[in-house]
């Protein structure tokens, strides 16, 4: 029989009662993880968000019995029962709750429920998308009400901890102007003005650079952000970001404020103490020892550029490479040769082959001298200079990548985390933060044939190199950073452009012309020119954060209700379709030959 609550209230969670509060009696609600009949004794284990208690119901209470014998999991139970110590030999040390029972002497069933599609619990094996569409379910399982319950006090510490350092919480608009620089924009038609649309925001870059010139000095927001960009397997098309920005600082005033919020968090909710300050890299160091900008600082096995030693070699994807200015780099994977087999080397062949490269070169290194087909065509005394340059010993096999910079960096960088990973380099209890700077303030695009800005349009280039803007645009060095942990790119900032000319000088260098400009950024270039503050910020991602800490494998399990990797709502079937007169209503008419 269904009950409602009447006067009945919790007295406890089910993760709280101990042995301090045998006798008591006490009351619980909860969820049914399974039940048990043990010859007339039914044994139930309760489950809320806190925790599980093991209820009991016996002779004692035979008509609670009788409803013992109706429940099953997942009903919804209101218990009143007294804590009892376990019998010797039957405590539980995995539980908190797990050195007593409760004895029920009532019990109501609040509600039943159907056969779950899974079991509700850490072991399940549902496949996501199973887990996905019954989302709410997903949800009670312990794994994710830790990852959710850590996620909450991630965003409450940052919350305090930005408060205590006098920045103020300000919202900023979800419907603003499409400004198209970077990932596609999701766009919001406007029904009482036809033909126009809003855009939802990728980030309240321009908003929080115009709260600086409102004079609000210090500003954050944990914000949702939205970019309609093709899903790489852990991005979501909404996602959440910490928001900083501050006026009258420079470079190091952020570094200082973000590593005392990360000592904080790490010390908080890890029990872990960070070493400040964190070390730095420059990018181009970056690049060329791990091929990434956001490197694994916790194992070695360094990427190196050869091309000095291989340019005039008789081998000639070598040759050919240097010639056409490319690179050729270098991997020693210390100790592979040792326990690699002929199938660990194709293998790894394939992977590099599956991401653009034509081929895994190496050579092995034995106790009485190399093995490798590239030896007939490198020569002896090639061969040798590249062991030699590779620390290379016994035991270690040395892997190549020639072509194309930025293929070449992509591919090597992706071997040497599988080289890691292979070899049980990757220590996954240790967490390195790394800042990386002095990225390039824009990279040249052969498809649009101009400039873009490697970060976005309103970064500031370091103060020395402001003269090569006219001269040599591509050297140019931004005041930006970016904060790596464990090969993640966690946030990423930068000092701004706060003069007018400087930031009209970087439009125009992406081509953008007056008229172009005046209806993009317009409204910011003026902001520009009434007394802005010089200034700076961060942004960090909340989702990739809270992963991290929580020991989970994608973004999806810290995010309540994500959504998949083509961007659908498996649980409430978003996107879909909406009928003819809301879109009459919006001024839209749909083609439906590319539906």
């Amino acid at each position: 029989m269904l009950s409602n609550l009447g006067d009945w209230r919790r007295t406890h969670d089910c993760g709280s009662l101990t042995e301090k509060n045998v006798g008591e009696e006490v009351l619980l609600m909860g969820w049914v993880q399974r039940r048990r009949d043990h010859g007339g004794v039914i044994f139930v284990d309760l489950r809320d968000r806190e925790g599980i208690t093991q209820i009991v119901m016996n002779e004692s209470s035979p008509e609670a019995r009788e409803t013992g014998d109706a429940v099953r999991s997942e009903y919804v139970v209101a218990v009143k029962g007294k804590v009892v110590p376990r019998p010797e030999g039957m405590a539980n040390p995995n539980l908190k709750t797990g050195a007593i029972d409760v004895v029920v002497s009532e019990i109501k069933i609040l509600n039943q429920s159907l056969t779950p599609p899974f079991m509700i619990d850490e072991h399940t094996d549902a496949a996501e998308d199973v887990r996905l569409k019954y989302r709410y379910l997903d949800l009670r399982r312990p794994q994710l009400q830790h990852n959710i319950i850590m996620r909450h006090n991630l965003t409450r510490n940052i919350r305090e901890y930005m408060w205590d350092n006098g920045f103020i919480d300000i919202e900023t608009p979800f419907l603003t102007k499409s400004t198209p620089e970077g990932a596609r924009d999701y766009l919001v038609p406007s029904r009482v003005n036809p033909g126009r649309f809003y855009a939802l925001p990728q980030s309240p870059q321009m908003f929080k650079q115009l709260l600086m010139v409102g004079g609000y000095d210090k500003y954050f927001q944990i914000v949702r952000c939205f970019r309609d960009e093709d899903l790489r397997a852990d991005r979501q098309p909404e996602f959440t970001q910490l928001d900083i920005e501050m006026s009258f600082i420079d470079r190091p005033d952020v570094m200082n404020l973000i590593e005392g919020l990360m000592e904080r968090l790490f010390d908080r909710l890890l029990g872990i103490k960070v070493t400040r300050p964190f070390p730095t890299i420059l990018y181009k160091d970056a690049m060329e020892l791990y091929g990434h900008d956001a490197p694994d600082t916790r194992f070695g096995l360094h990427l190196k550029t050869i091309n000095d030693i291989v340019a005039d070699s008789g081998f000639k994807v070598f040759t050919d490479t240097v010639k056409n200015g490319g690179v050729v780099k270098a991997v020693n994977a210390e100790g592979a040769g040792k326990s690699f087999s002929r199938k660990d080397i194709d293998e790894l062949a394939a992977f590099v082959e599956s991401l653009g490269a034509k081929g895994l070169a190496y050579i092995k290194i034995n106790e009485d001298g190399y093995q490798s087909p590239l030896i007939k065509f490198l020569g002896e005394e090639t061969t040798a200079s590249i062991v030699k340059s590779m620390n290379g010993r016994p035991g270690d096999i040395i892997f190549f990548g020639a072509g194309d910079k930025a293929l070449v960096n992509l591919t090597m960088s992706k071997l040497r985390l599988k080289l890691g990973r292979m070899l049980g380099l990757i220590d996954d209890g240790r967490f390195d933060l790394v800042w990386v700077l002095e990225f390039p303030l824009l990279e040249w695009s052969q498809e649009d044939k101009r400039y873009v800005a490697v970060h976005h349009p309103f970064t500031s280039p370091m103060d020395e190199d402001i003269p090569l803007l006219k001269t040599d645009p591509a050297s140019v060095r931004a005041k930006a950073y970016d904060l790596v942990l464990n090969g993640s790119e966690i946030g990423g900032g930068s000092i701004r452009i706060h003069r007018s000319d400087i930031q009209k000088e970087m439009f125009s260098l992406m081509g953008f012309s007056d008229e172009e400009l005046k209806n993009r950024f317009g409204f910011f270039v003026d902001a520009l020119k009434y007394g802005t503050p010089p200034h700076g910020g961060i942004a960090f991602g909340i989702d990739r954060i809270a992963s991290i800490f929580a020991g989970a494998d994608s973004i999806r399990d810290v995010i309540a209700f994500p959504k998949t990797q083509k961007a659908t709502d498996l649980m409430c079937e978003a996107p879909n379709i909406v009928d003819d007169k809301q879109l009459k209503e919006l001024s839209i008419k749909l083609d439906k030959m590319n539906i």
